[in-house]
């Protein structure tokens, strides 16, 4: 049997673990057989990179700490190797790093996680990962926004050249501004 000091080492351990998981917007599991070293040392770098940490934690200490944090439904992802991967800033870009990397690596895999307190299975991660970036669907919003005012402005200025040639005059939006004072 564990000596009382090791076991108390191990509850801090879980302790301290699950009080990262509270805060985590994104806890992945992924099972990182068959990675080697430089794979390895690339895919910490990428999830460095996008404000994510990288470890290898006992599935028991694992277990434990979402027990600990009430995250119920991953018991059965935690067999075999597995990593976990934690941020507490976006859950989106280090889904990306993840994804991306198990795309290129056979047996590198994602078995679930929690984002943002819902518990989540590896398909609805995977999803989530081949969305575009925040960045992305902002500027593909602003371009189709653009172009919907210029098609207005230039159905507009039709309207006006149709109107002068037929000899009706047209008031511009900046004559009207200056006769309104």
């Amino acid at each position: 049997m564990a000596s009382e000091k090791i076991l108390n080492q191990k509850k801090e351990e879980v302790k301290k673990l699950a009080e990262r998981m509270k805060e985590a917007k994104l806890i992945l599991l992924t099972d990182y057989r068959g990675i080697n070293v430089t794979d390895d040392t690339t895919l910490r770098k990428d999830l460095r990179n996008s404000n994510a940490t990288y470890e290898v934690i006992k599935n028991n200490i694992t277990r434990r700490a979402l027990t600990e944090c009430g995250i119920e439904g991953l018991e059965e992802k935690l067999e075999g190797p597995t990593a976990v991967v934690m941020s507490n800033e976006d859950y989106l870009e280090p889904s990306k790093v993840i994804y991306n990397f198990s795309k290129d690596n056979d047996f590198y895999q994602i078995k679930g996680g929690v984002i943002e307190g819902k518990v989540m299975t590896a398909e609805e991660i995977i999803t989530l990962a081949k969305l575009p970036s925040r960045e992305t669907l902002l500027s593909m919003l602003a371009g189709a926004l653009l172009g919907n005012i210029s098609k207005v402005a230039v159905a507009l200025n039709e309207v006006k050249k149709q109107k002068e040639a037929n000899g009706e005059k047209v008031a511009v939006a900046a004559e009207v501004a200056s006769d309104a004072e």
